[in-house]
């Protein structure tokens, strides 16, 4: 199926571009037409200037009105997903609601968390992780950027597991698939076989499993590869012809993707090994063994991404930690 078969099932992509490389290429927003006409917009894209430049101009090319959307239906709660929403609405120039699952909307609404509020919660927990107290500003700073790349919302309804979104050629079936993020939505179509995957699977890269803490700052509130591997084998049960992701172009193959990734996180996970086989060490350690020429500003991405990983491998009693002088040494 190519994307002009997408255009007869009424589906059309615009590629957004993003200035973060490990996103795996441009966001993409999708039209999605309507039964009584009109568009479903399904994320919206970044909120720069040059990303909502971009998503006027892949309106225009498609001879589409921001007027036309009828609803937004945000797929997670990262910038470069419904960062542009707020400019939607305001081209719309009328109510135009948007949907997103409620365990990720205080990263979108106005009146959820904001990351310089949260950062003395994280940062305890860095230092528990090893990181040295004098990183911790350079991480704080790096993500309240990102976080200004987008504009909140005075209002986000909630939407999640089972329900049905009727368009005009295809049923979507909402599918609650956390990992990537805590309420992170995915879309299917059993009859075209169809799955608008967002980030919870990418073609060529991994979606990065983010440290997410509790609202009070609860640790392990939210594991998020244990939870990624749980959802992604109910995406691998399924008959698929077609992914249309996050990022980059539509791919079909998607157990064969699966299978990468698990495979993978596999070969990462038995390095791990190797290194605590030295003796035990800091999740910042290991993750300096595991990233040795990661950049500053993707401390926390590489952070996150060791985490999560020892604690699967928590799951399956493969590594314990104990607590010493206020850190966590994994053995």
């Amino acid at each position: 199926m190519t994307e002009a078969d997408l255009a007869d099932l009424g589906v059309f992509r615009i590629p957004i571009p993003i200035p973060f490389a490990a996103a795996g290429g441009p966001v993409n927003a999708y039209l999605v037409e309507e039964a009584g006409g009109g568009f479903l917009l399904w994320d919206s894209g970044l909120g720069s200037p040059e990303a909502e430049a971009a998503l006027e101009a892949g309106f225009q090319r498609l001879g589409r009105r921001f007027d036309e959307v009828t609803r937004i239906v945000v797929s997670h709660g990262h910038v470069d997903h419904y960062g542009a929403a707020r400019f939607v609405q305001e081209r719309h120039g009328g109510t135009l609601p948007v949907y997103a699952h409620p365990d990720d909307t205080p990263k979108i609404a106005e009146d959820g968390w904001r990351w310089r509020d949260r950062m003395p919660l994280y940062g305890a927990y860095l230092l528990k992780l090893g990181v040295p107290a004098v990183e911790l500003a350079a991480i704080g700073k790096e993500g309240e950027r990102g976080f200004r790349l987008a504009r909140r919302l005075p209002e986000v309804r909630p939407i999640g597991e089972g329900e049905i979104l009727r368009t005009r050629h295809l049923e979507l079936r909402v599918m609650h698939m956390p990992g990537h993020t805590p309420g992170l939505l995915c879309l299917h179509d059993a009859a075209h076989r169809l799955f608008f995957s967002d980030d919870h699977l990418l073609e060529r890269i991994s979606p990065n499993p983010l440290i997410e803490l509790g609202p009070a700052g609860e640790e392990g509130w939210f594991k998020p590869l244990v939870a990624y591997l749980a959802s992604v084998a109910r995406m691998r049960a399924l008959d698929l012809d077609l992914v249309l992701p996050g990022h980059g172009p539509p791919f079909s193959g998607h157990r064969e993707v699966i299978d990468r990734l698990v495979a993978f996180y596999g070969k990462r996970q038995a390095r791990i090994l190797e290194v605590l086989a030295r003796g035990p060490a800091t999740c910042a350690n290991v993750a300096r063994s595991l990233f040795p020429t990661a950049r500053p500003g993707d401390a926390f991405l590489v952070l996150s991404e060791t985490i999560a990983n020892l604690e699967a491998m928590e799951e399956r009693g493969e590594v314990a930690r104990d607590l010493v002088d206020g850190a966590y040494r994994f053995r």
